[in-house]
């Protein structure tokens, strides 16, 4: 009896199986899990960190009840009174009104278009606070904003 041509060995059926497996589809997806972890930790840090970098020294400032929020956007010449009278302009001491007057119009000569804001603390005396008033209106600012903290109306 003549073989026939399609009997094929068992040992074939075997090597032949292992070829003709499928290759497993590549998936296109994107795993965004690394992405929203490092975002987060970002978050945070961030969250941390602002509050630091606040401009200015630390003052405690007058608190007012209508308190119109100004976001520090960097573009404001600052300048504190503590409670024991010092002056700082960008956390800088100075030893005069007049030494605000000269370093304020340096600022201003530099960035014309910056704003004074005097930050008082609220120990100060009115005075003190007074006298860098007048020297920053000597530099050439008609006006200039006043730091205050927001006091919660009570009913």
């Amino acid at each position: 009896m003549a073989k026939s041509l399609k009997s094929v060995h068992p040992f074939q059926k075997i090597l032949r199986k292992g070829r003709d497996r499928s290759h497993p589809t590549v998936k296109a997806d994107i795993n965004v899990t690394p992405l929203v972890d490092v975002v987060l930790v970002l978050l945070i840090i961030f969250m941390v960190v602002t509050p630091i970098i606040a401009s200015g020294v630390p003052v405690d400032l007058p608190k007012t009840v209508h308190h119109d929020r100004k976001a520090d956007d960097g573009k404001d010449i600052i300048i504190s009174v503590t409670a024991d009278k010092r002056v700082f302009m960008f956390e800088r001491l100075l030893s005069s009104a007049q030494d605000v007057t000269r370093f304020v119009e340096e600022e201003r000569r530099k960035h014309p278009n910056k704003n004074a804001f005097v930050k008082g603390d609220s120990r100060a005396p009115y005075g003190a606070v007074r006298a860098v008033m007048e020297a920053v209106n000597q530099a050439g600012f008609d006006d200039m904003m006043l730091g205050t903290e927001e006091r919660k109306e009570e009913k």
